[in-house]
């Protein structure tokens, strides 16, 4: 960060900071109403912007909700990064894809593709009103609300926090100087934390010490991203074993890209060359041409990537075969994480 930017952020920092302890006040106090779905709301959120292990963690909720209860779920998810930002697509009916990436946003379409069969997926900043619609049209029992921390306006009947473990508090400043989206104190308004990617630090104790300290005696479950297999971006399955010995260029445009650079070398693969791109980023060719000519440098047979970004490089052109890793949270001991689920859904 430039000196510039280091004079100017601060300031801004703590002005977003008085703002967003006064909201937090507000609707404590009752100043700001809260609308009540005639459902219950299970929210995964987190206190950091982007990169936490969330979505994973929104599917593995769905599928717990759907195995433990039988109830139609549906998510509510705003849908970042989508081509018309302020209006309401339905993404998946829980039965079937409804609708693309560009409409949908990258993360809603891809829990949308893993949840067929499990649940719903619905888009729109308004999440009262897509949830009202969704029991209308949809059926839909239970709600799993995603990056729904900061969404004071909707009551939820259980909030699930997500902390990385291996950035866990965002540089310790507040949005824009750091990646705080509020104060670490708002962590009193959680009913559990769910730290994630455990298995890339030495000592989680630091973090679960100062989840405790700041929020009392709530639940803080452990876990780790896992991978569920490895594809080629065509969707072929592919042995993982055959992959290890050929060099592969790793790229990916998410909120944490060292994470999921760590995670293939936890994997066993070497790359031989790394590139991160913006959270979110809308791959061109000349993106891929220029990486592939590094990766062809580096001696690279082929591409690995994330299933994120491999939603955004269909229409692309490639010289190189492209690898997608996929991945899903585990947790070490996830029995009160089920019981509290079970006792929310009602």
């Amino acid at each position: 960060m430039n000196s510039f930017a280091s004079l100017i952020l601060p300031p801004l920092s703590a002005i977003y900071g008085v703002v967003t302890r006064a909201r937090v006040t507000g609707y404590r106090r009752g100043w700001f109403s809260v609308s009540k779905l005639p459902a219950p709301v299970i929210s995964v959120g987190n206190l950091t912007t982007g990169g936490t292990g969330k979505t994973p963690l929104v599917e593995w909720v769905c599928r717990a909700v759907a195995r433990e209860t039988g109830k139609r779920t549906c998510v509510l998810t705003r849908g970042y990064g989508r081509a018309n930002p302020k209006s309401q697509v339905l993404v998946s009916d829980g039965s079937k894809l409804l609708a693309g990436e560009r409409e949908s946003g990258d993360e809603p379409y891809l829990l949308a593709q893993n949840l067929i069969g499990i649940a719903a997926v619905v888009s729109n900043p308004n999440r009262i009103a897509a949830g009202e619609w969704a029991i209308k049209s949809l059926g839909s029992e239970v709600f799993v609300l995603d990056d729904g921390f900061q969404h004071l306006n909707l009551a939820r009947d259980l909030d699930i926090v997500t902390i990385d473990a291996t950035n866990p508090w965002g540089g310790g400043s507040l949005l824009p100087y750091g990646r705080l989206r509020e104060p670490r104190a708002g962590l009193s308004r959680a009913d559990c934390v769910v730290v994630t990617r455990t298995d890339q630090v030495e000592d989680t104790a630091p973090v679960t010490d100062t989840v405790q300290r700041l929020a009392g005696a709530i639940p803080v479950f452990s876990s780790r991203m896992v991978s569920s297999g490895v594809r080629r971006l065509t969707g072929e399955n592919v042995d993982r074993d055959s992959l290890l010995a050929h060099p592969l260029a790793a790229f990916c445009g998410v909120g944490n890209p060292e994470s999921f650079f760590n995670q293939l070398r936890r994997e066993g693969y070497t790359p031989a060359l790394t590139r991160a791109f913006a959270d979110h980023h809308d791959y061109d060719q000349s993106d891929l041409d220029r990486l592939i000519s590094e990766a062809k440098a580096h001696d690279a047979g082929g591409l690995i990537t994330t299933a994120k970004d491999a939603l955004k490089l269909a229409s692309l052109k490639l010289e190189l075969p492209c690898y997608v890793l996929e991945i899903k949270i585990s947790f070490a001991e996830d029995e009160r994480l089920i019981e509290m689920i079970r006792n929310a859904c009602g």
